[in-house]
This record gives structure tokens, C-alpha cells and sequence, in this order.
């Protein structure tokens, strides 16, 4: 789509969106400010793996790196001071990790991504127990709800326009090469090690601050939440399911399954982790191009050569026929010959014995 056609529509959807606080319950507002974490989540794990074909799992890492700047830095510098520190840091880091590791590639990639986010968890308890003697920080900050939705839809708003950016750069073009084949994409002078680093870094900034927003919504933030693995396997969850041939497509994955985990965390808690997995092994089974991909399949095949042997009424009287069916079978049934032997007064007395039961016959 071209963008003076896409801008309209996406700018009246960022309107209602900025509108839903004033809108919608506080549940309603909670639900949506998960959602919006997600989407800043999906879309910035994209930027990466869906253009090298890398799956990282380190996305709980950076997401933890920023919720634990702002816990520690909140007595000591402004909040938005703490976000441009917090983002800072989680750059360095994606640089580094980046480096040295961004040389390795399929399955060792997937296990040093998990690696590292355990790495970062254990570091931080280590050091919460051994320096500070605690295992947990409060995060007390004005900074309600309304506001970390606003500003997760503003990190939404520029992670899509920086997708969108990519897609029709030079980077992007390289980043695409190097994803079908990193051989190929040497041969023809991209610099794969840089560019892998360079898209490492832009996406672990945006899950830096996706953490370091989400901070004060807790108010008390310890490493086994920060750094929780289940964040980065619902990100790769809801990023498959909604397929990452269009960069709205991870969005398509991302609401079923905020929904989704929302009813099983009230309804099947210890339960939840098993019923995510099979959800996972069901995605990649039945619906291994995600949503984006079924709905394109179903688009291309409704766009196919076709010959209408008897037009377009042809159709029409086909559709009728099926969804008639049911009734002209009540009708024919309705229409078949009936024998009362006691009339329709006895019909109706059966049918009422048949309800009440048929009282005792009296002794002569």
C-alpha cells in the first residue's frame, strides 16, 4: 500500500487509540496497556529476527535491564532521565553481546539468547543478596497507568514508523539478503557482521524501554519477575502467530493471545505455562506462515482465474439452496401424513400426559 494511502487511516487509528483512556473501565485500560507492552515488544523483536531469520529469546534480558534502571536510579534522577539512561544501557549491552555473539547462528543462537537472559537474572539476584542484602526494589513515582499507556502508544508509534523505515532502506535490503543467506549476502559486499549488530542494537532499545515504562505500573520489582523467560517466549509466540511476512502481521498473534493469557491466568493459573506451550506447538503445526500468511493464501486464492458457468446468479441460487435446506426439511417433515385416532383433543391430552405424567386409573 502506497503511504499516502496508509497514513490517513493510521493516523485516525493512533487518534482513537490516544482516546481509549477516557473510553474504556480501568480494567479495560489495564488490558490494553498490556497489549500496547506487547506490541512494542513483538514489533521490536521483528525489526531483528524477522529480517536475519535469528530467533532470539534475550528479549526478557533487555525488557529486565530497563524495569531494574528505573528501580534503582528512581531516588536518584528524574524518570525520563532514567529512561534515556536505561536506554543508553541497554545499547551498550546489545553492542557488546552483539559483537561477540552475533557471529553464531541458528540453534546456538536461540540457547545464547535464553543463556543470557538467565545470565542476567542470576547476576541480579547474586548482587541483591550479597550487596544490598534484599531481593527486590519499591518503584514509587508519579507515573499512573494513563500515562505508561501513552507512552507505550507513542513506542508504538515509532517502533511501526521505524519498521516501516527499514523495510524500504538499504539496511533493511541487506538485512533481508543476510536472512535468506548470509554466504550470498557476503559475496556481494554486505557487511553482515555490522548490520546484525546495528538492527541488535535499535531492537534492544525499544524493549529497554518498553521495561523501564512498565516499572512504575508494578511498584515492586524483583529479578524473577523482571527477568522472566515467559516474556520472551510469548513474544516468539505471538510473533509466529501473527506471521512476520508484514510488519502489522506479529499484531494479528498479539491480541488473541494477550486475551488468551488474560482468561487462563483467572481461570487455570498453574495450568498456564502447559496450556502456552500447546498453543505454541499447535501454532507452528497448523499455522506455520501465522495469520498474515493464511490470510494472504486466502486473498491470492480468491483472486484466481475462475469461469462462472452459469454467472454470477448461479452462486447465489447455490448459497440459497444450502442455507434453505434446513427448513425444507422441517417443512417436509411438517408435511407428511398424520393419523389421530382421538382427534387433535387426544393429541393434545398425550402430549400433556407425556409432560405431567398420566394420573392413576380408579377402582371399580
Amino acid at each position: 500500500m502506497r503511504p499516502q494511502y496508509a497514513i490517513p487511516p493510521l493516523a485516525i487509528l493512533v487518534a482513537v487509540l490516544s482516546a481509549v483512556p477516557w473510553l474504556t473501565s480501568d480494567y479495560g485500560l489495564s488490558l490494553m496497556v498490556n497489549l500496547m507492552s506487547y506490541v512494542v515488544l513483538t514489533i521490536g523483536w521483528a525489526l531483528f529476527s524477522g529480517t536475519t531469520r535469528l530467533v532470539s529469546l534475550a528479549t526478557s534480558a533487555f525488557y529486565g535491564v530497563g524495569m531494574y534502571t528505573v528501580a534503582v536510579l528512581v531516588k536518584v534522577l528524574p524518570l525520563y532521565a532514567i529512561f534515556g539512561v536505561a536506554a543508553l544501557t541497554g545499547a551498550a549491552i546489545a553492542f557488546i553481546v552483539g559483537m561477540l555473539t552475533l557471529r553464531i547462528s541458528g540453534m546456538f543462537f536461540v540457547i545464547f539468547g535464553f543463556g543470557l537472559s538467565e545470565m542476567m537474572r542470576q547476576l541480579t539476584i547474586w548482587w541483591e543478596i550479597n550487596q544490598t542484602h534484599t531481593m527486590g526494589r519499591y518503584v514509587r513515582v508519579a507515573f499512573d497507568t494513563t500515562m505508561i499507556y501513552e507512552h507505550l502508544l507513542g513506542l508504538g508509534v515509532i517502533v511501526f514508523l521505524t519498521g516501516w523505515w527499514l523495510r524500504r532502506s538499504r539496511l533493511g535490503i541487506a538485512l533481508l539478503v543476510i536472512g535468506d543467506d548470509e554466504t550470498v549476502a557476503r559475496q556481494v559486499g554486505i557487511n553482515v557482521p555490522v548490520c546484525k549488530v546495528v538492527i541488535f542494537v535499535v531492537s534492544a532499545v525499544f524493549m529497554t524501554l518498553t521495561g523501564a515504562v512498565m516499572a512504575p505500573r508494578f511498584g515492586f520489582i524483583n529479578p524473577n519477575f523482571a527477568f522472566s523467560p515467559l516474556i520472551s517466549f510469548q513474544v516468539v509466540i505471538m510473533a509466529f502467530l501473527g506471521g512476520l511476512q508484514r510488519l502489522w502481521g506479529p499484531v494479528l498473534g498479539i491480541i488473541p493471545l494477550v486475551v488468551m493469557s488474560e482468561w487462563l491466568q483467572v481461570e487455570y493459573p498453574f495450568w498456564f505455562s502447559v496450556l502456552l506451550g500447546l498453543a505454541f506447538m499447535v501454532i507452528v503445526y497448523f499455522v506455520p506462515q501465522g495469520i498474515t500468511g493464511v490470510l494472504e493464501n486466502a486473498w491470492n486464492w480468491l483472486g484466481r482465474p475462475m469461469t462462472l458457468q452459469r454467472g454470477l446468479i448461479g452462486p447465489l441460487l447455490d448459497a440459497g439452496a444450502w442455507l434453505a435446506r434446513p427448513a425444507l426439511v422441517a417443512y417436509a417433515w411438517l408435511s407428511r401424513p398424520l393419523w389421530l385416532p382421538r382427534g387433535i383433543a387426544g393429541a393434545i391430552e398425550e402430549a400433556w400426559f407425556s409432560v405431567v405424567g398420566r394420573p392413576p386409573e380408579k377402582r371399580r
